[in-house]
């Protein structure tokens, strides 16, 4: 008898389900997908900087090495309680034949800059003290989470726009919005498009600063893509 009743339980389960699901299928509907985009500019671009003890009788000291590099870096406007971090410390003792021991020093930073300008003249100002390991690590759009929903919702609504040309077509209204998913490519990273150069006068001699040309980072493309089902009336 319990497992009679139990029978009976899940085939209306079953049935009520397929019904559902039928109810489902049979309410007419309208799929439509869109995109929108966007080109930025780079914000936020992150610079890693390696400072390490040449291998030489005069060689310069890590810590004298890091005091120049905090002046040079003031010299771009940087304010490098704020915008410069340690990113690693390490030290290599070797032992040279006839020379004696020393111990090699180096010390990694990862600096903050908002703008192409800025970070040529950083480029300009550590050539200037013999610190060439320097290198573009990664860059941002500081807005990105904002610039995101904004297009989402103006996909949104070309996603709508057109849905009601096709309905249109057919004589028939849009409904409410059922579904809605979203995707996105947020498009790649690309590294710095900026010239760097020491400014000249007349006479061809080369300036002791820096002057920065008219550039700026490659733009980042940010592009949101929805798919929305639309009910028809």
């Amino acid at each position: 008898m319990k497992k009679y009743i139990l029978s009976l339980l899940t085939l209306a389960a079953l049935t009520t389900g397929f019904a559902q699901n039928k109810n489902f299928l049979d309410t007419p509907f309208l799929e439509t997908q869109a995109s929108a985009d966007s080109l930025v500019t780079p914000d936020r671009i992150y610079l890693a900087i390696q400072l390490q003890e040449a291998d030489a009788k005069d060689r310069v000291s890590l810590e004298k090495l890091e005091t120049r590099m905090v002046r040079a870096l003031e010299k771009c406007d940087i304010d490098t309680g704020k915008q410069l971090t340690m990113s690693g410390l390490s030290s290599n003792f070797q032992s040279y034949f006839l020379k004696g021991q020393k111990v090699l020093k180096q010390k990694g930073f990862e600096l903050l800059v908002y703008d192409a300008a800025t970070a040529g003249c950083v480029l300009y100002e550590l050539e200037q003290l013999g610190v060439s390991n320097v290198r573009m690590q990664r860059s941002e759009y500081s807005k990105m989470e904002q610039l995101q929903t904004e297009l989402k919702a103006l996909a949104v609504l070309k996603a709508r726009n057109l849905a009601e040309i096709m309905a249109g077509a057919v004589e028939q209204k849009v409904g409410k919005a059922v579904y809605i998913s979203d995707s996105g490519n947020y498009g790649p990273v690309y590294g710095p498009v900026m010239a760097m150069r020491a400014a000249s006068d007349d006479m061809g001699r080369e300036k002791s600063s820096y002057e920065a040309i008219d550039a700026e980072f490659r733009k980042i493309k940010v592009e949101v893509n929805v798919q929305v089902k639309f009910l028809l009336e």
